[in-house]
Formats: structure tokens, sequence, C-alpha cells
């Protein structure tokens, strides 16, 4: 056993890069102010290293700094722009379309916002885990106020045609919000070439702490405005209030600094881990399946369905010293096959048998050699003792077996 852990669950958090780390330090005891204390030192320190961070990530994404609104994390952006934008355009619309395979903050908000009284349509995705456009554009009516669309998945990493979609709500003159959580600071996003009006995304899933994120909100042409979901002091230019958390908002920001300066090396170097990977287990398995759309996708993850492999049982023979997921981390206490999976037509068994490999800044080629190893040794040690994989095997049509109930 390797006494190394191995760590390949960047999709569900990343490790704070230890020059982040130390961005950070002064502001919890030697910089320690209230960002919104204006009348002395210790508040114009802590409010100038928030315009610093603000500048930084506004950079990144290339927007007005103007445009980005602190919070507490993505799961609270996609709130306070799906609740926010409802609230605010009620009078024009009820509508929102978003998609089946979105994560749970845009889902569970979706389903808050139809308790309120509106109508949400969740579409289906095709097989790869693209958007059908036409599907898209028929589904949008006169009382249609926005778009919710993630960027990149974070089950799969796939990527959806954001500027298509973007033109298509243009031209249907409504709102374009995006959880680009999994994408920012991994490849360039620029909402505003996109037309994309909101955009989420947070600290901890690009080198940052865990605590704090950002909503993007378009000032101009078209102006949007949320009504605020958290009330008390009218922080963040009155849609979110609440004492700043200037530490994690420095962390963010030298975050998207370095984001900007390694992302395209950071790509190249873990394209080719994660396709060395995939290859590795395609050549020394059968029956293996890369899940989700193989040209548009992130850079470092891959979604592998081990056929005949039940994929908790199989973490189970490597999990002391490699870390995976076997679905989204924030549904990983449920053993119900993953939604997203299931979305792309999979059968509950496939489902039932993936792994997500998230790769990361700090992954060597050394772990990904080690990761292969391991993980196919458990798959063949799975296979050897499973019935159904022998019965597969000797050729017999397992969809024709009639199962008994007992």
């Amino acid at each position: 056993m390797n006494s190394k852990l191995i760590y390949l669950d960047n999709n569900a958090t990343t490790p704070t890069d230890p020059r982040v780390v130390e961005a950070m330090l002064p502001y919890f005891s030697q910089f320690h102010g209230n960002a919104a204390s204006r009348n002395h030192p210790f508040g114009w320190a802590a409010e100038k290293a928030v315009d610093n961070a603000r500048e930084q990530i506004a950079k990144l994404i290339d927007v007005d700094s103007r445009e980005i609104i602190f919070t507490s994390g993505a799961t609270e952006s996609d709130n306070l722009a799906l609740k926010g934008v409802y609230e605010m355009y009620s009078r024009k619309g009820n509508h929102i379309i978003t998609l089946k395979t979105e994560h749970k903050a845009v889902l569970d908000s979706c389903k808050k916002i139809e308790k309120m009284g509106g109508e949400v349509t969740y579409l289906d995705v095709e097989a790869d885990g693209l958007v059908d456009l036409s599907k898209l554009e028929n589904a949008i009516k006169e009382n249609t106020i926005l778009v919710s669309i993630m960027y990149a998945n974070n089950e799969t990493g796939v990527i959806q045609p954001m500027k298509e979609i973007g033109e298509l709500c243009a031209k249907k003159g409504v709102l374009f919000m995006s959880d680009a959580t999994q994408a920012i600071g991994k490849i360039p996003v620029h909402p505003k070439e996109l037309g994309i009006h909101l955009m989420a995304f947070t600290g901890h899933k690009m080198y940052g702490p865990k605590g704090v994120g950002v909503l993007f909100v378009n000032r101009k042409n078209p102006r949007v405005k949320v009504t605020a979901q958290i009330d008390g002091g009218g922080h963040e230019r009155g849609m979110r209030s609440g004492t700043l958390n200037v530490p994690g908002i420095v962390g963010m920001g030298k975050a998207a600094e370095l984001a900007m300066l390694e992302m395209e090396e950071e790509a190249k170097r873990l394209s080719y881990l994660r396709d060395k990977l995939e290859n590795a287990f395609s050549e020394q398995l059968e029956e293996i399946y890369i899940n989700g759309s193989l040209e548009n996708r992130m850079p470092h993850v891959t979604n592998i369905s081990f056929k005949h492999v039940e994929g908790e049982g199989l973490m189970m023979t490597f999990n002391q010293n490699i870390g995976v997921s076997s679905g989204s981390a924030c549904t990983s206490a449920s053993l119900e096959p993953s939604y997203v999976l299931i979305a792309l037509g999979l059968g509950d068994d496939l489902a039932h048998s993936s792994i997500r490999f998230s790769l990361g800044r700090f992954t060597t080629e050394e772990e990904i050699d080690i990761t292969i190893k391991q993980v196919s040794a458990g798959v063949t040690h799975m296979r050897d003792l499973s019935p159904i994989w022998e019965m597969y095997k000797e050729g017999i049509d397992l969809d024709a077996v009639e199962w008994s109930e007992h």
C-alpha cells in the first residue's frame, strides 16, 4: 500500500494554494478591521483589501469591478441570482428555464420558486450532456424571464454551448444566468462576450478558501437588478447584507490572480494527465464508458463507468489512499444513482458503476500512475468475485435474465 494520499476530488473542493493562505494571514489579526468601518485606519485597510480583491476577480472574468458582489459561496450566489431575479422581475413574467443536470443549488432554488408561484421548465439534455438549442428556444415563452444553465457540469465536466445560448437569450429578450463554479479559474470565462448577465462562482473550487463566493451582476445593456435575499445594512450595493469575510475575499482575489497567470499551462498539463488515465483504463480493462461529451469538456475531469462493478464497492478497494467521488460531493450522502448520469440516459447499473476523477494543480504524473494501477486492480478484483461478470463473460444476455425478487 502506498502511504502517500492521492487527492483526485478537486471538483468537490480544491486545496487552498499556500500562496493564497500567505496573502490571507495578515487579515485575521494584523488588519482585522471591518470593511464597513469607514472612520478609522483599521476599516480603511480592510476596505482597501476588499477593493483590491474585487479588481483581481473582475480582471479574471473581464468585467467591471462594480459588477462583483461578494457572497458566502456559489450556493448563496445561485440563490441570490434565481430568487432575486424572480422577485425583481415578477411583473414581467414568472417563468424560468433550467436543465435537469444543474447543481442542486440551482435545482432546489427552482423548486422553492415553484412553491412561491413561479413556473420552471427543467429541460432534458442529450446523451452527451449538452442542451439541444432548438428545445431551449421552443421552451422560451412570453412570460420567460430567465434561463439558468451551468457553464461546466460538476460531475461530467461537460461544457455547454454558452455563446449560442447567450445569443438565443438576447434574441428572445430574456436574462441569462450561469453557475460557472466548475469553470472559473480553470478555463477562460468572459461573461460579457457570451451574453451572460448573472454568474455564480466560489473561492474553494479555484484554490481559494471555503466560505467566500461571487455573483457577477451585469450593470449595463441590460442593467440587471436582483432583490436582496439577506437584509441588514445594505452592503454590496444593497444586494447582499452582512459583514464581509475580508480574509476569505483577499484569498479569493489572490486565487483569481494566480489563475490568470497559470491557467493555460495548468489546463494543458491536466488534460494530458486526464487523457493518460482514460487511455490506460481503456487499454487495461474492458467494458468501460466515459460519460458525457469528449469534445466539449473541462480539461481536468473524467467520469468513467466500469460496467458490472458497483462504484461505492470499487472505491472501498482503494479509498484508504485515493480520494475520488462517485457523484457530486453535495449528494454523496445518498446512495441513489447520480441524477446527472441518469439524465444522460445511463441505466441504474452504469450510473452506479461510475467514478469521477477530478485532477488539480497539485496532481502529479506519479499519482496518476499509482491511480491507474490501484483502480485497475480494484476493478479486476471486483469482477473476479462477481457472478454477473462471470455470466457476462460466458455470453449470457443479462438483459434477458429474469431476476428473482428475493
